[in-house]
Formats: C-alpha cells, sequence, structure tokens
C-alpha cells in the first residue's frame, strides 16, 4: 500500500451523474496535473466495487493511494489503500484491524482539534478539516475558521488536509494557516482537470513567507 502524502493536492471523484468512463478519465486528468491523493466518494453508485478497483489501478500507475471514503468493506474488496471517515462511519481501530497496519484512515474532524487529536491517538493516518468556504458539493456542511488551522499546525504532528471550496485563489490562506493538503472536489470536477489540478499543485511551490503575507493581510482586514 502507499503512503498518504505530507504535501499535495488531495482530488475527491464528483461522480454524480457520470459514467465510470467519465470518472476515470477525469480522476486520471488530476493525476497528470500532479494530484497526489484520490478519495472515491460516490453518494448513488451503480457499481462501486468495479469503480473503485479500477481507480485503484489508475492511482497506483501514477503513485498516489486511492481511499475510499465512508465504506471500509468497499475499501478492503476493492484494494484500495485506505479509507476516510466521517463522524457516524465508523470506529478507527475497527477500520484499522479490518485494513491492516499498512492502511491510510482519514477522518473528518469539520472545526474541532480535540476531535482530531483523539482520533490520531487511536490510530488515524490525517486529520481533514473544513468547510473553510462555500461549497456547492457540502452546502450544508458546518463552518471552520482558520484559527483552527492554526491550532492543528501547533498540536498534531499528522498531515492537516483542508477541504471545503478550496480553490487555487484561497488555496493559500489555508496552506499559510497550517493546511499540509488541500482536499478538492469542484474545483478539478470540470472539463479540464489536467490544467485545474496544475493550479492548485502550484501553490505548493510558493513560498511560505508569501503565503503567510497573504494571511496576515486577510487578519488585518477581518
Amino acid at each position: 500500500m502507499l503512503s498518504f502524502p505530507r504535501r499535495g493536492v488531495y482530488m475527491i471523484t464528483d461522480c454524480a451523474g457520470r459514467l465510470a468512463a467519465e470518472v476515470l478519465a477525469n480522476v486520471e486528468a488530476g493525476l497528470q496535473g500532479g494530484v497526489a491523493v484520490v478519495q472515491y466518494r460516490d453518494k448513488q453508485p451503480l457499481d462501486a466495487l468495479g469503480l473503485a478497483r479500477r481507480l485503484t489501478v489508475l492511482c497506483h500507475r501514477y503513485q498516489a493511494p486511492l481511499l475510499v471514503n465512508d465504506d471500509v468493506e468497499l475499501a478492503a474488496a476493492a484494494g484500495a489503500d485506505g479509507v476516510h471517515l466521517g463522524r457516524d462511519d465508523g470506529d478507527v481501530a475497527a477500520a484499522r484491524r479490518r485494513l491492516g497496519p499498512g492502511a491510510i484512515i482519514g477522518v473528518s474532524c469539520y472545526n474541532d482539534v480535540s476531535r482530531a487529536a483523539e482520533m490520531l491517538a487511536h490510530g488515524a493516518d490525517y486529520a481533514a478539516f473544513g468547510r473553510f468556504f462555500a461549497s456547492n458539493s457540502k452546502p450544508m456542511a458546518a463552518p471552520a475558521q482558520l484559527e483552527t488551522l492554526m491550532s492543528a499546525k501547533g498540536l498534531l504532528k499528522a498531515p492537516i488536509v483542508a477541504i471545503g471550496g478550496v480553490t487555487p485563489e484561497n488555496g493559500g490562506l489555508l496552506l499559510a494557516a497550517g493546511a499540509d493538503v488541500l482536499a478538492v472536489i469542484g474545483g478539478l470536477s470540470g472539463a479540464d482537470a489536467r490544467r485545474a489540478a496544475e493550479r492548485y499543485a502550484g501553490l505548493f511551490a510558493q513560498g511560505r513567507a508569501t503565503m503567510a503575507g497573504d494571511l496576515d493581510t486577510i487578519s488585518q482586514d477581518s
């Protein structure tokens, strides 16, 4: 199994209304543009196992891990590299027992650093916070604050993921605040996912000082 990246772009599939071939083509374009990790998320799957297996093969061709949203058993059956768990998606320790010591287990922590610390202590590999900006994919999700990322960066040793309305224009603020990985759904679901991925990946080439300056500007304007 592959490891979760310490930094990079995290692509989450947008499967709504798409055939499997379209999802695969979209993901490959993202991988070609520099996506470092992919999550298979599909709320109305027609053939979840078949698509998850094909995505695993595709991602491994680019040396990127494939995670499955919510479903530990699907991750195991597909040979995926791990699973991402929300608050109601099961226990981290149980997922670890099922998937093995080398699997990646990520957890949604919303705006709660204490939850992140607890889940990491129970064996999770990364903590995801958000949503930070308005999101078409998760419009009803509770908002998170940049200060949460700052607190998490000072406390947690595992990779910190930021999600929710992330764009190439606002992603630098999240990185400056402490995010290591930017998770993107809608921003990578368009016709030119490769170019979009390149723009997101370019954020990681910027110096921390530049991003910190942007964050200071936002803080002063608040």
